[in-house]
């Protein structure tokens, strides 16, 4: 299926997802290669450990080559090169930091290929030299803060750096990556170092998501000391994971073109970020509609079925579901919850979420099926509910809007769109919109909806011809080569000259 080393017409660099992780983003991007078969398209895949990960999809055959980037920066006794070169790359590596510039990834690059041998990112981050920049950068804007903890940050955020610099960078036309983050500077050096276009599809806002990851995290935690005053000097931890964030954001903006977001509130989010407002664009997901409205409703009346379809992480905050079922189940008893989603991306959450099903008392009627193929779950579904607390377009409202199954979900993402419609007070809901993080909100409105049948069945219709006419796979499929044709016939004219 793969041949290392071949060219191809795409290069897709993905960060923590496909084909590890099975989700909404890499189902798009299975969808989305198996639907060009003409095209080459070859697969950079960023995990977090350097062992051996699993493949949770295996890539359609048009797929020539998939390079694994390990974020982890594995202990070594360092390779020793000269103090000049390592002082000026320090400088480069603190110079980027601020800027997240062109000029100063550029530079960075060309200090590493002038490093012979080839370095590893754990030589660097162990030299000397480097670490009293660090030290230096510490002393001045952390200095409140742990420095032991200081260090382990600047590891994981400037390892993470290293390694998209000096990995092996697949031979393309056009470089398309599925985040900012790592994968965006991966993204941002193939367009300066190879002059071929690159572009970005955001799903979610991977800076905001990753802010609302540290800002929940005890890991990092508040380490400046307020005293009696409740201002602050100096900066933390969580200062610092922002700031490398937008930082990267920065630097993979300034080299992508078009920025892509799933609906327009996110591509005003992208604008603030810093992205160029004229690079902007809105292509949505998409959705086979026919394949999902043929299947035949086989629900049981006397036993509603409630799920939540998605992966059991803190980001889709599973406990608020199980709360609301809870609270469901003291009204209507007979209900049945489901979890359809895989347990073992976050062991330890997952564990929490069934030790609280145990601890409601409620395990008789709350199920987690674990990973499941949701097409043979939907027939049966009374109702879909979400709790995330960050979504981009959730792939299962369109699935299950397709189906004509209404959904109760939270104000997050393009979740309310997908509801109400592009035009609310004309389009008719399709579901409920909750608060974010409201058990007693998101009880009260599955309650609402199955004490209704005919409630139910008008939202669930006119969902799914919100989605018929909407999110056409199709015509979003066409978009999408449409950008790959304009941006490699731009490299093929280049050639030429």
């Amino acid at each position: 299926m793969m041949s290392e080393g071949q060219d191809s017409d795409i290069c897709l660099i993905v960060e923590g997802a496909y084909p590890f992780v099975v989700g909404g983003v890499s189902s798009w991007l299975q969808d989305l290669i198996l639907s060009m078969p003409d095209l080459r398209f070859s697969l950079v895949a960023i995990k977090a450990g350097n062992g051996a990960q699993p493949w949770r999809m295996a890539p359609p055959p048009n797929v020539v080559e998939v390079v694994e980037i390990p974020l982890l920066i594995e202990p070594c006794l360092p390779r020793r090169y000269p103090a000049s070169q390592m002082k000026r790359i320090g400088r480069l590596l603190l110079a980027f930091l601020s800027t997240g510039g062109k000029d100063e990834l550029i530079r960075l690059r060309q200090a590493l290929e002038g490093l012979k041998p080839c370095p590893g990112a754990g030589d660097l981050l162990s030299n000397p030299e480097i670490f009293d920049l660090f030290t230096h950068y510490y002393d001045t804007a952390f200095r409140s803060a742990s420095f032991h903890h200081f260090f382990w940050a600047m590891r994981v955020l400037l390892g993470g750096l290293l390694k998209m610099l000096l990995a092996p960078l697949p031979k393309a036309r056009v470089y398309h990556t599925i985040s900012t983050g790592f994968a965006g500077l991966l993204a941002a050096r193939a367009a300066y170092e190879t002059g071929h276009p690159a572009f970005i599809t955001e799903h979610g806002i991977y800076m905001l998501e990753r802010q609302i990851e540290i800002m929940m995290a005890d890991w990092i935690g508040d380490q400046i000391e307020t005293g009696l005053t409740l201002d602050r000097e100096g900066h933390d931890l969580r200062d610092l994971w922002l700031a490398v964030f937008q930082t990267y954001t920065r630097a993979c903006y300034d080299a992508c073109d078009p920025i892509i977001a799933l609906y327009g509130a996110n591509n005003q989010t992208q604008r603030r970020l810093g992205a160029r407002q004229e690079r902007l664009r809105v292509i949505p997901n998409g959705i086979d509609a026919e394949r999902f409205a043929s299947m035949e409703r086989a629900c049981d009346p006397a036993r509603p079925l409630v799920t939540l379809i998605g992966r059991v992480v803190p980001i889709k905050d599973v406990k608020t579901f199980i709360r609301a079922a809870a609270l469901v189940l003291t009204d209507m008893p007979e209900v049945r919850f489901a979890i359809l989603g895989p347990l073992d991306e976050d062991a330890d959450y997952a564990a929490d979420c069934e030790a609280l099903v145990a601890e409601l008392g409620i395990g008789n009627a709350v199920q987690f099926a674990g990973r499941v193929n949701v097409a043979e779950w939907l027939p049966r579904i009374d109702l879909i509910v979400l709790t995330s607390l960050s979504e981009a377009q959730p792939l299962v409202i369109l699935e299950g809007g397709a189906c004509g199954v209404p959904v109760v979900a939270p104000d997050v993402g393009s979740c309310r769109e997908m509801i109400e419609g592009r035009a609310p007070g004309i389009d008719r809901p399709g579901g409920i919109v909750t608060e974010l993080v409201n058990p007693e909100g998101t009880a009260a409105a599955i309650l609402h909806l199955l004490r209704s049948p005919s409630l139910r069945r008008a939202m669930g219709e006119a969902l799914r011809e919100r989605v018929v006419r909407d999110y056409d796979r199709s015509a979003i499929i066409a978009e999408y080569r449409h950008i790959y044709e304009a941006l490699g016939a731009r490299v093929r004219f280049s050639e030429l000259q």
